[in-house]
């Protein structure tokens, strides 16, 4: 695998750590229950999709420190995962 591929996937997985890290502290700070007691309440009520777009704020802090040390290619795959979960989120609101 080219480095290009690698620091793409590199900068891929970071993002979606930190938007899984970003919905686990928007639970943690602004919920009353349980992490799995408010994730099966996302599900029920159809709000799941708002708490990995509020996760995904942390994606851009890594953006730009990403862009900051001008790894340009990590940048992309943080981007990458900011669009996948938007994906993930338009699935969840139609489907």
């Amino acid at each position: 695998m080219g480095t290009i591929k690698k620091e793409v996937l590199t900068g891929l997985l970071i993002g979606l750590i930190a938007n899984a890290t970003g919905s686990y502290l928007y639970i943690y700070f602004f919920s009353d229950y349980s992490f799995e007691e408010t994730i099966k309440n996302a599900l029920i009520q159809d709000v799941f999709g708002n708490i990995i777009a509020l996760g995904a704020i942390l994606n851009l802090f890594v953006f730009f420190i990403f862009l900051k040390k001008d790894q340009f290619y990590r940048a992309r795959g943080v981007v990458l995962a900011t669009v996948v979960a938007a994906i993930v989120v338009l699935v969840t609101k139609f489907y």
